[in-house]
């Protein structure tokens, strides 16, 4: 059961980082605002600092879930 769980949570996450990735390379998305190209690593960057810290999180949540139940 624990590792349907973490499964789950981790389908979850790269599902999330997919579509991120997706929404910030998108054609539609440059044109919308076209000053996003020049600070594309700074927002990825940000955005990858804010994905490792909530798996870290969620990792913490679901071990602290199995070993408490």
């Amino acid at each position: 059961m624990p590792t349907i769980s973490v499964v789950s949570i981790l389908v979850l996450l790269l599902a999330a980082i997919g579509a991120t990735v997706a929404v910030g390379v998108s054609k539609e998305n440059k044109e919308g605002n076209p000053g996003y190209e020049s600070r594309t690593k700074g927002n990825m960057t940000r955005l990858t600092l804010f994905y490792v810290v909530t798996g870290i999180l969620a990792v913490i949540a679901v071990v602290f879930f199995v070993t408490t139940r």
